[in-house]
């Protein structure tokens, strides 16, 4: 399971239009792609309620922000690519919203039982997983002249994942609870 914002249909659409040119690698489809808040791994069944409810109460305490797409990376780094990812970007402001939702999901899931992995938020969504690490520059120079669209974030997502059962033997993502963040209240 993790928790995630899940981009809008459109900002979806957009970003596929732009890799469908571009073949060679193995694209995650766009209806996988999401920014990971907190991945917990197996959430043993007694722990889902609870957990459900303290993402509850995290998430109520959180604003909508909007955010873009723009700056490619690679996981562990370009010389030995596995994961080539984009980055989210944003006004300040709204990336520490990110950033606070990510730590409010971590805590939460932590309370109830579903501790999440120990790695640092990185603020990205997952275009594409190798099965041989290879030398990405080329791919980041394209990949970095993308420019989404904003979309504002209002909600986040526990989903379920099941290994091997979805297209290509990837995984099957399943939406367990949605939880809507506060709207932004607009001056002026």
């Amino acid at each position: 399971m993790f928790v995630a914002v899940v981009p809008p249909p459109p900002l979806r659409e957009h970003l596929a239009q732009f890799l469908e040119p571009r073949e060679g690698m193995p694209w995650i489809t766009p209806e996988q792609w999401h920014l990971t808040l907190a991945f917990l791994g197996s959430v043993p069944d007694a722990a889902l309620d609870d957990l459900v409810g303290r993402l509850g109460d995290a998430t109520r305490r959180r604003r909508q922000f909007e955010l873009s797409l723009r700056g490619a990376g690679a996981f562990p780094d370009p010389s030995r690519a596995k994961v080539l990812w984009l980055a989210a970007a944003g006004a300040s402001e709204d990336l520490d919203e990110l950033v606070q939702l990510a730590l409010n999901a971590r805590s939460a899931a932590n309370a109830a039982g579903a501790t999440p992995d120990g790695k640092a938020f990185r603020a990205h969504l997952t275009l594409a997983r190798l099965k041989r690490p290879i030398e990405a520059t080329k791919w980041l120079r394209i990949l970095d002249t993308y420019e989404g669209p904003h979309w504002v974030v209002n909600e986040v997502e526990l989903i379920a994942s099941y290994l091997h059962e979805g297209p290509k033997r990837r995984p099957r993502y399943e939406t367990v609870e949605t939880f809507p963040l506060h709207a932004r209240v607009e001056l002026g």
